[in-house]
């Protein structure tokens, strides 16, 4: 079973309301209209359904989002059994991201789909994420957060970064393994900002720490 190689922590989703909330038209998904964005969610990263599947899926999608222009957080489907197989759908689609993470993150449905680190402090894998999480959460931000927590990825005229998702937090580099270099020792200096701070519980998983991650292109 592959696991996901390209990944944030955050919403992989737009936002939705929950069953019983008032509706927030043009600003939150319907509960139905969320359902349908897990089932695609999971559909763009390698779901593959029968035809059968893929015909519901395109009834689902004429009833909830028959244009790109029409307004979100109004739709929903009027057969509340076809709703209730749409809400399973979803749930089937969840469980298949969920057997795709990474390992030390989870995959959860709330308000929308969320990537976020497991804080097991006691656990085989403990992620940067979860470290950084729980000294956010005791009140410290610490300098070398954001580049201990990156990968490395390669830019389109070929340098190489340390960054995640959304920005390059270090770079240019000439090769990949300087860029990992780079997070390393954002890693190293992390561990003693935690140790300094009090968090020695935080610092100590630091040798079950993953592998600094290398995305090619």
């Amino acid at each position: 079973m592959a696991v996901l190689e390209r990944w944030h922590v955050g919403p992989w989703t737009t936002h939705g309301t929950l069953p019983g909330e008032p509706f927030e038209p043009g600003q939150k998904r319907t509960p139905d209209e969320l359902n349908f964005d897990v089932v695609g969610l999971a559909r763009i990263l390698g779901r593959r359904l029968s035809g059968r599947e893929e015909l519901q899926v395109r009834l689902w999608q004429n009833e909830l989002r028959p244009t790109h222009t029409r307004m979100c957080g109004v739709h929903t489907l009027k057969d509340p059994a076809n709703a209730k197989l749409l809400a399973e759908t979803a749930q089937e689609a969840l469980a298949w991201l969920k057997e795709r993470v990474p390992d030390g993150y989870e995959f959860i449905l709330t308000d929308a789909v969320y990537l976020r680190p497991l804080t097991d402090l006691d656990a085989g894998v403990v992620t940067v994420d979860a470290v950084l999480q729980i000294a956010t959460e005791r009140g410290d931000a610490l300098p070398a957060d954001r580049l201990a927590a990156s990968h490395v990825h390669q830019s389109s005229t070929g340098e190489w970064f340390a960054g995640d998702a959304i920005c390059n937090w270090s770079g240019p580099y000439r090769t990949a393994e300087e860029a990992a270099d780079a997070i390393r020792a954002a890693r190293v200096e992390l561990t003693s900002q935690l140790t300094e701070a009090g968090h020695g519980d935080l610092a100590a998983t630091a040798t079950r720490w993953p592998e600094v991650l290398t995305l090619r292109p």
